[in-house]
């Protein structure tokens, strides 16, 4: 399979809408359609995907091995993982409940940013036992509004309108960050591309603050 054509894979394996995807794509590579691409930065891509939780598989009828396709675990690293709280997670909603979840950790909010604790959140708001099994919008917009909810009103984000960008709600996030080590409203600069490496080190700042 050729780069672009895995590319358009994981989007449809992640369950990325057309805005969302095209904004991973800006974030990573500063372009928002995968025929622009390099090589370099279609293994970028491919790379922030499997990240996101995408599995590429190669046909069955093939004996070599994708290079895009993830090494397999030991044991010892799996019992390693399942003792961190990671666990395989899918659905048309995990995307974005796990990246406002993530915020909530790199906003001080979120105590435990493990997908254990995720699930019982999901839990407690939904009553399904998992939140693979979420498929109902009215559920998963349930969770994803109860988070937004809850950051708000610990973290002071001011999430943008309904509809928006994935960048733009990022940007929301790092600007309650900056308010919380700063304590006064700061400009985001406009050059920044990798929000989630800029929200991650202020959250490393938060946390710090925080202990």
């Amino acid at each position: 399979m050729n780069p672009n054509a895995a590319i358009h894979v994981a989007k449809k394996q992640l369950g990325l809408d057309d805005e969302t995807y095209r904004a991973v794509l800006h974030r990573v590579t500063g372009v928002s359609s995968s025929k622009d691409m390099t090589p370099a930065q279609h293994s970028a891509v491919l790379a922030e995907f499997r990240r996101l939780g995408f599995e590429p598989t190669p046909p069955a009828s093939r004996t070599v091995t994708s290079p895009y396709r993830p090494q397999e675990k030991t044991a010892e690293e799996r019992s390693e993982r399942r003792q961190r709280g990671a666990v395989h997670l899918d659905g048309p909603f995990v995307p974005k409940i796990r990246a406002l979840w993530i915020a909530g950790w790199n906003l001080g909010v979120v105590k435990d940013r493990h997908d254990t604790a995720l699930i019982a959140f999901v839990r407690r708001q939904t009553g399904i036992d998992h939140v693979s099994w979420v498929r109902d919008p009215k559920d998963g917009n349930k969770v994803i509004e109860a988070i937004k909810a809850w950051l708000a009103r610990e973290a002071g984000v001011q999430w943008p309108g309904r509809g928006a960008l994935p960048h733009s709600t990022k940007k929301a996030v790092v600007a309650a960050q900056l308010q919380i080590i700063f304590g006064l409203p700061t400009e985001l600069d406009g050059t920044i591309y990798d929000l989630d490496t800029y929200s991650a080190d202020l959250g490393a700042q938060i946390r710090a603050m925080k202990s």
